[in-house]
């Protein structure tokens, strides 16, 4: 074996067992949703077993979790629209105006991005709890706005940065206004980083778990608090848990496989000139 194939055989070594590790959660996720308890409690582990769909049934038609993932649908999806419409022209903004607090404007939305949730949980749920706005849908849109509109501004401020400037002058030489300018040239070039500013808005909206417990009861629950709720002691359903788990990663799975494209040219932005 020459060295250059013992060096293709290592890297194929390598991104194997990457794979492997970055798979397996996921399939251990998947089978055991597939066990009845005494199956998934087995030591050692059962590799060959009869798959049943008792935990999706159960789950989903008598514990709540298909409205759940409806809530959380709600929830993502309002956030992540919110979060486009107002960050997309404050990115264009930042990115092609200069204005007396511009840069103190871009550290505080990039600073709201940084302070960590768990700070701002208490006030938030006596906010909520005076304005009798526990267990509401809005409640938790707002909050995860606050986290996602930063990450939004950041993404597409760089993406329109990169766009020449001249596309703008050469449209306003047309009449073109600055509204037409922003939709009609910036945001089609910039639609990969708003695709990728939207996808990690509607990820971290849908996985969100801190607040999605503290703030809400039963009306607006999420899936990720729903499959946190079915641990009550020393009674862990690992069925049933593992089941919520999958169909809490399913969406995303979707969500980011409809937008792949974009994805990749948004996360690749700027690795070629």
């Amino acid at each position: 074996m020459t060295r250059t194939q013992r060096s293709y055989a290592i890297q194929l070594l390598l991104l194997a067992a990457i794979i492997v590790i970055c798979v397996f959660p996921f399939y251990w996720m998947v089978t055991t949703s597939l066990k009845t308890q005494v199956v998934a409690l087995q030591a050692p582990p059962a590799w060959i077993f009869e798959p049943t769909l008792q935990n999706y049934r159960e789950a989903l038609f008598e514990d709540g979790v298909g409205r759940s993932l409806i809530n959380s649908l709600i929830i993502a999806v309002s956030t992540t629209a919110l979060a486009l419409v107002l960050g997309v022209p404050a990115a264009f903004a930042l990115a092609r105006f200069e204005f007396r607090g511009k840069r103190d404007l871009w550290f505080w939305f990039i600073t709201n991005r940084m302070v960590s949730p768990i700070v701002l949980a208490l006030p938030f749920f006596l906010i909520a709890r005076n304005l009798d706005l526990l267990d509401r849908h809005i409640t938790l849109v707002l909050i995860y706005l606050t986290f996602n509109l930063p990450i939004v501004i950041w993404i597409v401020t760089d993406q329109i940065r990169g766009i020449p400037y001249e596309l703008d002058e050469a449209a306003r030489m047309e009449g073109a206004s600055q509204f037409t300018i922003m939709t009609r040239i910036c945001l089609p070039l910039a639609m990969p980083g708003v695709a990728v500013s939207a996808i990690f808005s509607f990820i971290f909206s849908w996985n969100e778990l801190m607040f999605g417990l503290i703030l809400t009861r039963s009306e607006a629950r999420t899936a990720p608090a729903m499959a946190v709720s079915f641990m009550e002691g020393y009674n862990l359903p690992y069925g049933k848990i593992m089941a919520t788990s999958t169909l809490i990663v399913i969406p995303v799975l979707i969500f980011a496989l409809l937008a792949s494209k974009q994805l990749v040219r948004g996360l690749t932005m700027g690795a070629v000139k």
